[in-house]
């Protein structure tokens, strides 16, 4: 493995910080959003049952011990149990503003460097060829394989490198985009249940 970075020439220093940082990114997202999930389903029930009994501060306390944002995009339309359906959603609405940046936070970066490290990967196969050209023309016509075997390798080597660590990000890039646009459902479809809960038009 270092042989390889060591041979793929100066190029493979960026290559390998943009993995170091993406792949770093991705094991966070990934615990984050496994943290944010719940089972709003569930959850829910839970809540509408307590809120039918009146219990408001056991509801509250409720949302307070979960994790996750559907959690505390309720405890705040909660909080407003007492007003009329526009500031409850206002509430709803400004929790959700709140967290959705949260659950998003460094997917750019991800989607950035998903983006460049091929491009790095194929300035340094650029970098390898003009070397292998610079190095034809030292030897003229008596010209072996083995004497431009290092430029091309490193070439070669740099853009598998590039494209190695761009391929798994751009794919876990699309995959977190996916659950943080569930997470965004399960938050709207319990914020439209707890309005009816409120105001006791929920048929369940």
């Amino acid at each position: 493995m270092f042989l390889l970075i060591e041979k793929g020439g100066l190029m493979m220093i960026p290559i390998m910080v943009g993995s170091i940082f993406g792949f770093g990114i991705v094991i966070e997202r990934l615990i984050h959003l496994h943290r944010s999930q719940i089972d709003v389903e569930k959850f829910m029930s839970g809540i509408r049952n307590i809120l039918k009994k009146g219990n408001v501060i056991e509801a509250i306390s409720i949302c307070e011990n979960t994790p996750g944002p559907v959690a505390s995009l309720l405890k705040e339309g909660i909080l407003k149990h007492d007003r009329d359906k526009k500031e409850i959603k206002e509430a709803i609405q400004e929790a959700r503003q709140h967290e959705i940046p949260l659950l998003e936070r460094n997917l750019n970066i991800l989607k950035v460097i998903a983006h460049v490290e091929p491009l790095l990967g194929l300035l340094g196969m650029v970098v390898g060829f003009i070397q292998c050209l610079m190095r034809i023309d030292q030897f003229h016509k008596q010209v072996y394989l083995s004497n431009i075997a290092g430029e091309m390798s490193e070439a070669l080597i740099a853009m598998a490198a590039g494209l190695a660590v761009a391929i798994p990000i751009y794919v876990a890039y699309h995959y977190l985009v996916a659950r943080v646009r569930g997470i965004g459902v399960d938050m709207e479809k319990a914020a439209n249940q707890l309005v009816k809960i409120l105001h006791n038009e929920d048929v369940n």
